[in-house]
C-alpha cells in the first residue's frame, strides 16, 4: 500500500518521517478558505478532508495523509498571516493568554473505501510583554505561512511560556493520532512510537514536554 502526504510543508514531512515510514510526498492543492458558520475544529476536520480527497482523485491507488493546524483563540479561527503587519496583530492578540491548536488528520483510500478525520487539541500559553520580542521575530519572517503567526519549533518557541498537550499536534502533525489510525487502516508502524515521544528528537521538543 503506498502511501502519500498530501501536504507541502515541510514539518509535516519532517514528522511524518520520524515514523519510520516510506512515503511520497504530492502536495494538494485545495485552496483553505473558511466557511461561514463552521467552528474551528469543523473548519479544519474540512480542511484536512478535502486536502486528502483532492490528492486521492490524482493517487486513487494510494492510502492519502491530509493535515491542517487552526488556532483557536476564545472560538475564533486565526489562520495563516497575510503579511508581517497582519502577524503583529494575531501575536499581539495571543499575547499573554492561552489559545488551542487544533490539527487534524485525515486518511482517504478510494479502492478500501476508507475516510478517516480525527482531531488532536493542545493549549498553548503564550508569554506577556513581549512588544520587542515581537518585532524581533517578525523581522525573521518565520510568522509567514504559520497558523498563529508563529512556529513553536522554530524561533517562535522563545514567544511560548507552556503547552498542555501533544507537542506534535502544535507543529503540525500529531504522530500518536496519525500513528493509531494508519494502524487502523492496515498499515504498519513499526516505530516505537512511546519511545519516540520519550526521545522527543524534534526541535523544541524538550523544551515543551511534560
Amino acid at each position: 500500500m503506498q502511501l502519500v502526504l498530501a501536504s507541502s510543508s515541510p514539518r509535516r514531512r519532517e514528522l511524518l518521517a520520524l515514523l519510520g515510514l516510506s512515503f511520497e510526498v504530492c502536495p494538494s492543492e485545495f485552496h483553505e478558505h473558511p466557511t461561514v458558520g463552521l467552528s474551528p475544529i469543523e473548519q479544519v476536520r474540512r480542511f484536512a478532508r478535502e486536502k486528502a480527497r483532492f490528492v486521492a482523485l490524482v493517487k486513487p491507488r494510494a492510502l492519502v495523509l491530509g493535515s491542517d493546524t487552526v488556532i483557536d483563540l476564545d472560538g475564533q479561527l486565526l489562520g495563516k498571516p497575510v503579511d508581517l503587519a497582519d502577524a503583529r496583530v494575531m501575536l499581539a492578540r495571543l499575547a499573554g493568554r492561552s489559545h488551542h491548536v487544533h490539527t487534524a488528520v485525515a486518511l482517504r483510500d478510494r479502492e478500501q473505501n476508507i475516510e478517516t478525520v480525527e482531531v488532536a487539541t493542545a493549549e498553548v500559553w503564550m508569554k506577556a510583554n513581549l512588544e520587542q520580542a515581537h518585532e524581533q521575530y517578525l523581522a525573521s519572517e518565520e510568522s509567514l505561512g504559520k497558523a498563529g503567526a508563529y512556529a513553536i519549533q522554530g524561533l517562535g518557541g522563545d514567544l511560548v511560556g507552556r503547552i498542555s498537550g501533544d507537542y506534535t499536534t502544535v507543529v503540525g502533525l500529531p504522530l500518536k493520532l496519525v500513528a493509531h489510525l494508519l494502524r487502523s487502516a492496515g498499515y504498519p508502524i513499526l516505530v516505537n512510537v512511546e519511545d519516540l515521544y520519550r526521545r522527543k528528537s524534534y526541535a523544541n521538543w524538550n523544551r515543551f514536554a511534560a
